[in-house]
């Protein structure tokens, strides 16, 4: 009798050991976790629909050198990347879904450090710069104005090389117009943009 009870206290405490290591998620549980641990998307992130009460996986937002919304509620937003160039990517109002990386402006030379973006109305201006060493501080050696308008499916581009780049971009009047401009103490370097014809060629203007 007390060897049979030995034996029952044996195989209870085996039997315990087993239920333990499959709760906690041992041998014979396929690898999975014990517990989910849901947290708030950060924000700029989306989240896709769940189904059967699991928690949705976020997705975090791209990454940019700037970025900016427009009036009706969409985002643009602009890189330098290594090797590509300039990429656009702009993000739909309702369904908050970022577009493919698009390539605005091909290149591989070396990025400089400003990049400008404006939004005028639901028009974007861009205002990047490339050259060697130009990051560290050299004068650009490709200097680009570009205007997305519409669904930004398309953009107008405009390169000037061996230039030290635009200073701003402004809206003419009520035209719709847009003009890049750089000064100096005696020159005026202008660049018009116009929906009906792109962009107008490099203007001097002696002040």
């Amino acid at each position: 009798m007390r060897m049979h009870g030995e034996r029952l206290r044996v195989l209870a405490g085996a039997a315990l050991m087993v239920g333990v290591a499959v709760a906690c998620g041992g041998q014979g549980d396929g690898g999975g976790s014990a517990t989910v641990t849901a947290t708030a998307p950060a924000k700029g992130t989306a989240t896709g629909p769940s189904e059967g009460g699991d928690v949705a996986p976020t997705v975090s937002a791209p990454r940019f050198d700037e970025e900016i919304g427009l009036p009706d509620g969409r985002r643009v937003g602009m890189a330098y990347v290594e090797g590509r160039g300039l990429v656009e990517r702009h993000r739909d109002a309702d369904t908050r879904v970022w577009s493919p990386p698009r390539v605005v402006y091909a290149t591989a030379t070396d990025r400089c450090q400003s990049l400008t973006l404006k939004a005028f109305d639901t028009t974007v201006a861009v205002i990047a710069d490339w050259g060697d060493y130009c990051y560290d501080g050299e004068p650009p050696m490709e200097s680009i104005a570009a205007v997305g308008t519409g669904d930004l499916s398309r953009w107008d581009t405009k390169l000037t090389r061996s230039f030290d780049g635009w200073s701003k971009v402004a809206p003419v009047g009520g035209s719709g117009d847009l003009v890049f401009t750089r000064g100096s103490t005696e020159w005026l370097t202008r660049l018009r943009w116009s929906g009906a014809e792109g962009f107008a060629e490099v203007e001097e203007i002696r002040r």
